[in-house]
């Protein structure tokens, strides 16, 4: 074959694979542009899906637009003041920075922007006439300014209390250096001082205009609901934990998605949502606290923390929930059988508990004081009652009671010169005539106890085996502890219940305390005040007389 040939066919396979390196290259981007696509639409489904569920995110973009809209009108300022127009951006960036989704944030952010732009404003003036008079040494007076004004802002904003006004400090500094760079270029340090303080607070005005007259949206609501929220959550999560441990609900402890199956139960996301809330009810009580009298809260200096502590004692309930979760998942369960011993009463606990938490959540919810629920927690101390009787009763279940000894503890002890260490423990009354026969027993000495090396593999109670053949070992022992320890852990569910019930009067007494301050009204009081205007009393009266 020719030198010419051979180099024809090298040049068409480096064509070849030309071709095949650009065809990969068009399906790889082609395929990056369907997940493009893909993601694209996705998110517009979910941001449609966003605004479907809290339609005020929907509104709160429509009110920005328009007060961002209506500021840049300043654009078209001619006179009689033509620097309007310049200077229009600092109305549009307080517009931008200040426009919040409820109105408390508006105010805050607002408090902070008028109170580092005022501060800003003053100081500009002082070492704007300082400059003037240093004459030549003016620009060096600017520099010493500059570095004053950022050390002083950035130490004081470090302190803990400062924390809040962090944006102010920000907006101090900001402000101090435009203004001062401002002033100097164009030499007129008043002129360029009024003009943007004046620009800055029209765009301030038209924040709170438009955010308290256009669809307001308010913290305060935001945060009743959050707390009414927390009541219901925790009565469906409590209700949950009780049924599901009636039911034995084991998680599969040998997968390796265990954990992911706790967290996915419904009674795991109530508690954890009131457990989490806390952080987002600081945020909305700094909100609530700066917005004005409004709708269903008129009073002045509304109660907006005793809110928070009333959501606090629910969250405090929610600890114990979370540790009846834990029994659930723990590793020693109780047998079936002794669980449908207790099953009646554990549901009338967990009822009562439910039932409570609902009815303070609902008068919560309507703003109504017990009216005649003042003892709300009757049945539910009862319902308490009764499963402790019911547990002093079959006690012998929840305990190994054949290591159980008649006798007095005190008597005992005053009999012996030297007590023991071991304290012998008394029998209930179910069980005295079965085991009144049986000896004392002494444990031996710790000196007798024979020593060998123990290697644990697996983790107990799995190291233990109660098949009887010639090849395997029999761990009686070890069997009767994990028995106890199983019944047990059913002692431990139901004193946590009680546990619950017990908390629940701290849950009362804070929404007491609520509905006096927040001036909630009786149910019980017939109100004969008509409100309304005239066309809604005349509706009225005409119903009345059919």
């Amino acid at each position: 074959m020719s030198k010419n040939s051979l180099l024809s066919l090298g040049s068409m396979g480096s064509i070849e694979k030309d071709t095949g390196s650009s065809c990969s290259c068009l399906a790889s981007a082609r395929n990056r542009f369907k997940k493009l696509w893909r993601d694209s639409c996705d998110f517009a489904r979910k941001a449609l899906e966003m605004g479907r569920k809290d339609p005020r995110k929907a509104v709160y973009a429509l009110k920005m637009g328009f007060a961002l809209a209506l500021v840049s009108l300043l654009i078209l300022w001619e006179m009689p003041i033509e620097d309007v127009s310049q200077y229009s951006i600092w109305a549009i960036l307080t517009v931008i920075v200040m426009f919040e989704f409820s109105i408390g944030a508006t105010f805050i952010k607002g408090f902070n922007r008028g109170l580092g732009t005022f501060s800003a404003g003053i100081l500009a003036f002082l070492f704007a006439g300082l400059s003037i008079l240093a004459g030549p040494w003016e620009k060096i007076v600017i520099v010493i300014s500059f570095f004053i004004t950022g050390y002083c802002a950035s130490y004081l904003r470090l302190y803990p209390t400062m924390a809040p006004y962090d944006y102010g400090f920000r907006v101090f500094v900001l402000t101090f250096c435009i203004l001062m760079v401002a002033g100097n270029r164009n030499g007129g340090y008043v002129l360029a001082i009024l003009t943007r303080l004046v620009l800055i607070a029209l765009g301030a005005c038209t924040c709170f205009v438009i955010n308290i007259c256009v669809y307001p949206i308010w913290s305060g609501d935001d945060l009743h609901r959050l707390v009414v929220n927390n009541f219901k959550e925790l009565a469906t999560s409590l209700e949950g934990c009780v049924n599901g441990y009636l039911r034995s609900a084991n998680y599969e402890r040998t997968s390796s998605r265990f954990m992911d199956q706790a967290s996915s139960d419904q009674m795991y996301l109530g508690y954890k949502s009131v457990i989490e809330s806390a952080s987002r009810e600081q945020t909305l009580l700094g909100f609530a606290l700066w917005e004005p009298p409004h709708g269903r809260y008129r009073k002045l200096h509304y109660p907006w923390r005793t809110y928070v502590k009333a959501s606090n004692a629910v969250r405090h309930c929610a600890y114990t929930v979370m540790a009846l979760h834990g029994c659930i998942m723990s590793e020693i369960q109780a047998p079936p059988e002794k669980r449908r011993v207790f099953r009646g009463e554990l549901q009338q606990v967990s009822a009562e508990g439910a039932r409570v938490l609902r009815e303070l959540g609902i008068k919560i919810e309507k703003m109504e004081k017990l009216g005649g629920f003042k003892n709300i927690l009757d049945q539910a101390h009862e319902a308490a009652e009764q499963l402790q009787r019911k547990i002093d009763h079959r006690s012998f279940l929840l305990v190994n009671s054949e290591s159980w000894e008649v006798g007095s503890l005190r008597k005992d002890l005053e009999e012996l010169d030297d007590p023991p260490q071991h304290h012998l423990g008394l029998k209930c009354l179910s069980e005295t005539s079965i085991y009144a026969q049986k000896p004392l027993a002494r444990l031996p000495d710790k000196d007798s106890l024979p020593k060998q090396n123990v290697r644990r593999l697996v983790p107990w109670p799995s190291s233990f085996c109660l098949v009887e053949s010639d090849g395997v070992l029999v761990r009686d022992d070890e069997a009767k502890t994990y028995e106890s320890a199983s019944a047990l852990s059913l002692a431990t569910f139901a004193s946590l219940l009680i546990e619950f019930v017990a908390r629940l009067q701290i849950v009362v007494d804070c929404f007491e305390e609520l509905s006096e301050e927040a001036g909630f009204i009786d149910p019980d009081v017939v109100v004969l005040t008509e409100c309304g205007g005239l066309w809604t009393r005349l509706v009225r009266s005409l119903r009345f007389k059919k």
